[in-house]
């Protein structure tokens, strides 16, 4: 491979970045979508958005044989296969009458796509390219979310506000096939299959010195992680617990907060635009978060995230008594510059207590229960509303389950086998 002046992992980030920015928000478009098929068929909230969270069922089902399909073949097999997967639901979707036409579009296709393009799919490779600046690496890249929202989701309510919901899940369609089938075919699974090493450093050689280590338990470290030995530890069900609970709240509220906003009195447009906002602040967010995980540790940022969803949800509660503007910057703001968060880390919490060649295969398994928290949050909130009338209990519900969250991961304790770059004095000062 031609040599470049610059470390090939960065073009990696910049890669994955396009490839969430477009993939990550055609899937999110569905929350735009949500408003006008149910309108237009007057179905109940609970069957429409049961659609997305068919999605997370297709996606969990398919997360272990994602990650199994990522050991053997690696990213650019399997990020092709989420383009074509995503490009035909979205394709389709616009022929729906009825709704298992929603369920297999939106729902299997495009939720099979996303689990490949998403926040799972990028985590299964992503990590094996950067060890010191992981944190700062997925951070980068993931915040392509962002700025992808705030361009494709005001472009995707502009769409359907002028020509129908139709019209712009055709034009995602075709986006998504169009940039990202050339795009990915830049991809690769990790430096050592280009020649390289993580971070760009030099290759050791009896005359260097190595790097200092990050290992803190020696004995879990040396072990060949397969799946069975991983589902025998506490740290793995601690992991699934904490992911279950992160997916449910983040798209518990991603879901509903559109059609909820318009729904106690906010336009559509606006409503709209404070979904684009979330993600648009994650990126600052996202970077920062991602950064300071280096320095820090993970469980410290999981937990902040994990607030910053708690906050979400009182905010939307008093919302439903005070609709003013300042609740809803509150909303946005916890929600985008400290929820997401979770994404900067969710690979590197697996990678630091799972790391090794079975590692797609493990997460991709973790991955099928914080996919079915992603499908439960939405479901369970649309129930909520359609037998009390209204949002409050559902709200509560994702407060406790951000508290889950956060203390299951602290039960994990990545840091505990790893130690993050700005721990290594720990490290140091114990041998």
């Amino acid at each position: 491979m031609l040599r470049l002046p610059f470390y090939y992992g960065w073009i990696i980030v910049a890669v994955t970045f396009i490839t969430m920015g477009i993939g990550v928000n055609a899937r999110t478009s569905f929350s735009l979508f949500f408003s006008p098929i149910v309108d237009e068929f007057g179905w109940d909230r609970g069957i429409t958005a049961g659609a997305f969270s068919v999605g997370f069922l297709v996606s969990a089902l398919l997360s272990p044989l994602i990650g199994k399909l990522m050991d053997r073949s690696g990213p650019r097999v399997v990020m092709e296969l989420g383009v074509v997967l995503m490009g035909a639901g979205l394709l389709l979707a616009p022929l729906t009458t009825q709704p298992w036409h929603l369920y297999v579009t939106i729902g299997c296709l495009v939720g099979a796509g996303s689990i490949c393009l998403g926040y799972s799919g990028q985590s299964l490779f992503l990590p094996n390219w950067f060890v010191r600046r992981r944190g700062l690496a997925v951070g980068l890249a993931f915040a392509g979310v962002g700025i992808g929202s705030i361009i494709i989701l005001p472009w995707v309510q502009f769409l359907i506000d002028k020509s129908g919901w139709r019209a712009a899940s055709w034009a995602m369609g075709i986006l998504v096939l169009v940039a990202l089938i050339p795009l990915n075919l830049l991809l690769r699974k990790r430096p050592e299959d280009i020649g390289l090493q993580p971070d760009g450093d030099a290759a050791p050689t009896a005359t260097t010195v190595a790097p200092p280590s990050n290992i803190v338990d020696p004995a879990w470290a040396a072990t060949d992680w397969t799946l069975g030995l991983a589902v025998r530890t506490a740290r793995f069900w601690w992991i699934s617990l904490g992911y279950f609970c992160g997916l449910y709240v983040w798209y518990a509220v991603q879901v509903h907060q559109t059609k909820y906003l318009v729904e106690i009195g906010f336009s559509s447009t606006s409503a709209a635009w404070a979904l684009g906002m979330v993600s648009l602040i994650g990126i600052p967010g996202q970077i920062a978060l991602g950064y300071l995980s280096d320095r820090i540790g993970r469980e410290w940022i999981w937990t902040v995230s994990s607030l910053g969803f708690a906050i979400c949800f009182a905010a939307l509660i008093a919302l439903q008594f005070t609709p003013t503007l300042l609740l809803v910057y509150v909303m946005v703001i916890v929600q985008g510059f400290l929820g997401y968060g979770f994404t900067s880390i969710m690979g590197a919490v697996v990678a630091e207590i799972f790391q090794g060649k079975h590692f797609g295969t493990i997460f991709g398994t973790i991955g099928f229960t914080a996919l079915a928290g992603g499908a439960a949050g939405p479901w369970v909130t649309g129930i909520l509303h359609d037998i009390y009338g209204d949002y409050t209990l559902a709200f509560i519900i994702g407060i406790a389950m951000s508290a889950l969250s956060a203390a299951a991961i602290w039960l994990a304790s990545p840091g505990k086998i790893r130690a993050v770059a700005g721990r290594m004095d720990r490290i140091a000062k114990a041998a």
